[in-house]
Order: C-alpha cells, then structure tokens, then sequence
C-alpha cells in the first residue's frame, strides 16, 4: 500500500493554504483587524439619518443657541449681555452637552448593535469564517471614531465662543466689577464703590439707613439680600464709617469673589473636554451592549433616554433606604461625581454660593472617586461582555 504524497497533507497550521511563505489566517483570532473596523465605520457613516441627528445634537444646537446669543448682543447690547463667559459655559456644559451627548452616544451604539440583525446582515457576516466576538468589539473603536470627533468640535466651539465673547467685568450677587482683583484690590474697589457694596454684596448685617438702594427713600431696595434681624431701627452713619463697612464686606466676601471668572481657564476646558467625552463613551459602550442583547434599536434606544433623563437624577440626588448601595452603583451617579470641581453639579443640583463653586454635588448621594471609577468600569466590562455573549450565542 503506497502512501500518499507528503505535499497533499493537511494544511500547516499557521498558513491559509499550506503553502510555503503564505500568510496566517487571522480569521479566528477574537482581536478586530483595522479592515473590520474601518468597515463598521463606513457602515455608520452610510446612515444619513443617524450621522445627521448626531450632528444636529452635538454641533448644531449649541451654535444655533450661541449664533442667537452673538446677534442678539450685537443688535441691542444693553439689553442682552455678551454670548460668551464663564455661565454660559458652564450651562451649556451640564445642561445640554452632558446630556444630550449621552444620549446620541447611546443612540449610535444601539444602532452600531443591532444593525446586522434588522438589515439581514448577520448571516452574511457568520459565513465569513470572522471571530464574532472580534465583529463585535470592531464597533466600538467604530463608534468611538463617530461620536467622539463630533462632540469635539461642538464642545470647541462653546470653549470659543465663551473665550473670546465673554463679558468685561463679572457679576458677583448683582454687583458688577473688575474680574482678576487681589483681595487688596478689591477692598480698594470696595472703598470708591461704597453703595453697591452695601446693598448688593450678601453679608451678615443690616444696610445703614442713609443708603440708598433703590427703594423709593433711604434704607435697602427690594430684592437686597439683608440678615440683620427684622423690625430693628438701624442708624445713620458718617461716609468714612461706610467705607470702612464697605471694606469690610469686601475683605470677608473675597473668597466668593475669588471663585467667578470672566471665561473658563485653560485646564478646567481640557478637563471638561476629556469629562465628556468620557461621558460619551459610556453611552456608546452602554448602548452597543443593550441594542446587541435586545436585537434591535428602538426600545434600546428608549430604555437608555429613560435612564439618562429620569431614572439617574431621581436616584442621584434621592435617598432610598435599603436601596442606597443599588443608587451607588448608576453609571450617572459615578460620571457626575467624576465631574470637574469648578463645574456647577449636573442634574440641577446648584445650591448657589458663586457659579464655580459645585455646591451641588452635596445634594447628590456621597461616593468616592474610588468608587464611582470601579461602578464606571463594571458597566463598560458588565455591558461589554452581555453584548459579546448575545452576540456569540445568537443563531445565525
């Protein structure tokens, strides 16, 4: 019995063909080639719909909100104020690109999940001989590609714009002044400016009868924030007994004062740019494993608006008894105590005190940063992992 030829054996392993110098077949390996995931985000791009939402949220509305703002003050200066500065930041910041950034991440990564399975695809992609787990982890470099230039160039144009139109001088409770004064320059602002001081500025003491503060005779005006005790007769005082008042009111509230700014710095527009594009992430990565698990966009994309809008600022700032290690553990609640320090607390948590000063985050439910980075990865690692397990365990 002759035996066969050595060259019609089985296949070397390591090659495609057997043959001498081929090169390996990766087609098993559970790691995304750039080819797979430079398709995936043809594949997004391809969706006009959806590339076009994606653009509106990110980019359009805060430049319309902001265009409006630039006509408005250019057209009637007395009555609007400049487009740009530190509120303006810091609002469209926490109020629109935090969460709507979310959501359109979301959106994107229910889409990126489910896209084989609604248009037919996913046997096509079976037969291929591809790894399922590398066909779903090429979506989330893809996605990531999508989403995050996007939310950069919106979050770009807010940092410009509240640069270079920001106000001339800021406002601190009602009073408007110098931005950048040292404490002895403010007590000295404080000696020449001694009426707005004594009405505007909040300290605890009653304002002196011979000041006027635009009431319709001497005493405080309305709405002149006063915490001497009511009903008590207060005395006229001599100018240099007001001035040194005045100084006095400014030496204690400097550290107020310290805290507003003119435009955001430098670091704290790097810090909040990288926050949310973490943010972003999170949506992506979130999405992506629910749309992969349920098998289609729309309720994915529905459950994750519910939890973005209302489930995670009623947990956030509630406390449930028996229920306070579950609140703990929302991605929300870990992103918002990951938020940097001079931003107002999201989720309308602001008590006042100075724009800058995040005296919200004491409404939210305590959590360290320990913590809240551990519940941000068990969510990308825990959704990551559901959505690769549905994705491997589905028929084809």
């Amino acid at each position: 019995m002759s035996s066969a030829p050595s060259g019609l054996g089985a296949p070397p392993a390591g090659t495609a063909t057997g043959r001498p110098g081929a090169a390996p077949d990766h087609r098993g390996s559970w790691l995304p080639t750039g080819p797979m995931i430079s398709t995936r985000i043809m594949e997004l791009r391809k969706r006009r719909g959806l590339m076009a939402a994606l653009i509106v949220v990110t980019i359009g509305l805060p430049t319309i909100f902001l265009v409006i703002r630039l006509l408005a003050h250019a057209f009637a200066p007395k009555s609007y104020g400049p487009a740009g500065g530190y509120d303006i930041f810091t609002g469209l910041v926490t109020g629109v690109l935090y969460i709507f950034g979310f959501i359109v991440a979301a959106a994107l990564g229910c889409t990126a999940g489910s896209i084989d399975l609604t248009e037919g695809m996913f046997r096509h992609l079976v037969v291929t001989g591809r790894s399922r787990l590398a066909i779903y982890l090429a979506r989330i470099p893809a996605g990531l590609a999508v989403i995050w230039p996007l939310v950069a160039i919106g979050f770009t144009i807010v940092c410009a714009v509240c640069v270079f139109a920001a106000p001339t001088q800021v406002n601190y409770d009602g009073a408007a002044l110098p931005a950048g004064l040292s404490s002895a320059g403010l007590q000295q602002w404080a000696s020449t400016h001694v009426d707005e001081v004594l009405c505007d500025f909040d300290y605890a003491a009653p304002t002196p009868a011979n000041i006027s503060c635009g009431g319709p005779g001497p005493g405080p005006g309305q709405g002149v924030v006063i915490k001497g005790p009511p009903g008590v007769s207060v005395p006229s005082t001599s100018p240099a007994a007001e001035r040194a008042e005045a100084v006095r009111v400014a030496r204690e509230d400097y550290p107020g004062y310290a805290k507003v700014f003119l435009y955001p710095s430098t670091s704290l527009m790097v810090q909040t740019g990288l926050w949310l594009e973490l943010e972003a992430a999170v949506g992506l990565v979130v999405g992506l494993g629910l749309g992969s698990l349920l098998g289609q966009r729309t309720v994915a994309v529905i459950l994750m608006i519910v939890l973005e809008v209302i489930l995670t600022p009623i947990f956030s700032r509630n406390r449930i008894p028996h229920l306070i290690n579950l609140q703990r553990g929302l991605v929300g609640l870990a992103t918002a105590h990951l938020e940097p320090s001079a931003l107002p607390a999201v989720f309308g948590g602001d008590m006042g005190g100075g724009p800058a000063a995040n005296h919200g985050q004491s409404l939210l439910l305590p959590e360290t940063r320990v913590v809240a980075v551990c519940v941000l990865v068990g969510w990308l690692v825990g959704w990551t992992a559901l959505g690769a397990w549905r994705m491997v365990r589905r028929d084809a």
